[in-house]
């Protein structure tokens, strides 16, 4: 496929899909505890984030847009707020600082070694990796030239650079109960 016949697909919100080097992917959709904790990194990011900048959940990221594209559907990614605000239907890397993705039996492989590349490639700045096993971890991955430097593998809650800062993710809390001392 190319980039203008993947825009033409009309997308189910069933099912994930993407375009890997021209060839349409469908993953299957994603079970409730993988969606729990996209949502709570999301809660837990977003008040720590600069406000030029914001996330979203399954945007589609264009990792190359030549003859045999691919574009990805990360999990979360955090993307420019003037691209937000323009409602982008799908964005480049040069707008994102953080693409995040929480591995399930069906995607292992493919987020710990193809996506790895692809967003390395692309110039993604920051990918996270998270393994919902128990205990949860973080594995985090900063661009360094045109490679990912590895900043290991992290449990608990954690402190992580972001932005030119810090940002603090709880891990537990992506799925764990929500406590008396927590709004809801």
């Amino acid at each position: 496929m190319t980039l203008e016949d993947w825009i033409a697909v009309p997308k189910d919100d069933g099912h994930g899909l993407e375009l890997a080097e021209g060839v349409l992917i469908v993953t299957p959709q994603p079970s409730q505890r993988h969606e729990q904790a996209v949502l709570r990194l999301a809660a837990q990011l977003e008040p720590q984030l600069p406000i030029t900048w914001g996330t979203l959940r399954r945007a589609e990221l264009v990792v190359d847009s030549g003859p045999v594209p691919t574009v990805r559907l990360p999990d979360l990614l955090v993307g420019t707020e003037a691209g937000i605000e323009d409602n982008l239907p799908r964005w480049s890397p040069e707008h994102v600082c953080l693409v995040a993705e929480i591995m399930s039996e069906g995607t292992r492989r493919t987020d710990r070694v193809t996506k790895l590349d692809e967003y390395a490639e692309a110039g993604v700045e920051n990918y996270w990796l998270i393994d919902m096993d128990d205990p949860m971890s973080l594995r985090a991955f900063r661009l360094m030239a045109d490679r990912y430097e590895n900043l290991g593998r992290q449990t608990g809650r954690i402190a992580l650079p972001l932005l030119n800062s810090s940002v603090t993710i709880d891990l537990p809390a992506l799925t764990g109960r929500r406590t008396a001392g927590q709004a809801g």
